[in-house]
């Protein structure tokens, strides 16, 4: 029985859409919860797959959130490992840094739905394949990854050129949300972090539109997830050896 290891940052941050289908193929799940001061990271090696969260810190402030150092080493080393990893909005930002890549300021901040255009790169990603050319799709975030070294880009948007990215065969990296729902957007929208971030954009972020937009969108993004996700809980089951990863 594969068993699948989670970072989670923040309580509101969580598998959501990915939960069921992990538990579904038979994986077991682990958590490692940054928000709580006694975490462990375990042996990375007992493990057959990451999956790091998103959360709100950007992945620099060390000094406000010390694991972040433990952390970013715990991905560099399950990157050596060669197993399937999948970080999402701010672990895809740690797994790109881990792979030497630039985390910077984004030229705007994204929350709420936005086109995504898949590249010609994405078109062919066993992942992406189901994408069409563009989707909207839910985002929160503020800072941007370049692409690693090494790394191809799948997907862009009108203010964020890098939106995706992959890294050997198994290694995926996603700056925007496939994994919520309905449910968990309305949570996002009141949690106390997030309330003080939409108080600072009032004019420019509108919270009632992201309310009445996601009814919308909802089941088509939920819909892509399943068959996205699905993919990649594929990779836990491929027990051929894949290609040497490119230095890091």
């Amino acid at each position: 029985m594969p068993k699948l290891l989670v970072f989670q940052h923040v309580a509101h941050e969580i598998l959501g859409t990915l939960d069921p289908l992990i538990r579904d193929s038979g994986c077991r799940i682990r958590y490692v919860n940054f928000g709580r001061k006694n975490f462990d990271i375990p042996e990375l090696k007992n493990y057959d797959g990451l999956i790091v969260l998103g959360g709100h810190m950007n992945v620099d402030q060390v000094d406000e959130y010390p694991y972040l150092a433990p952390e970013l080493k715990a991905i560099k080393e399950a990157i050596t490992l060669d197993i399937p990893i999948l970080g999402i909005c701010l672990g895809s930002q740690l797994l790109a840094k881990a792979l030497g890549a630039e985390i910077t300021k984004n030229e705007c901040k994204e929350i709420g739905w936005y086109d995504v255009i898949a590249t010609e790169e994405g078109r062919k990603d066993p992942l992406f394949s189901k994408f069409k050319d563009v989707e909207k799709l839910f985002q929160w975030h503020g800072d941007t990854f370049s692409i690693p070294d090494g790394a191809v880009r799948l997907a862009s948007s009108e203010k964020c050129g890098n939106q995706a990215f992959r890294y050997g065969e198994k290694i995926y990296g996603l700056q925007f949300h496939l994994e919520v729902d309905e449910a968990m957007i309305q949570r996002w929208l009141v949690a106390p972090t997030n309330q003080k971030e939409l108080e600072e954009l009032v004019g420019i972020i509108d919270p009632d539109q992201i309310r009445n937009e996601t009814p919308e969108y909802i089941d088509e993004l939920m819909s892509l997830s399943d068959k996205t996700f699905g993919e990649f809980i594929n990779l836990f089951e491929r027990k051929e050896k894949t290609h040497v990863l490119p230095s890091i």
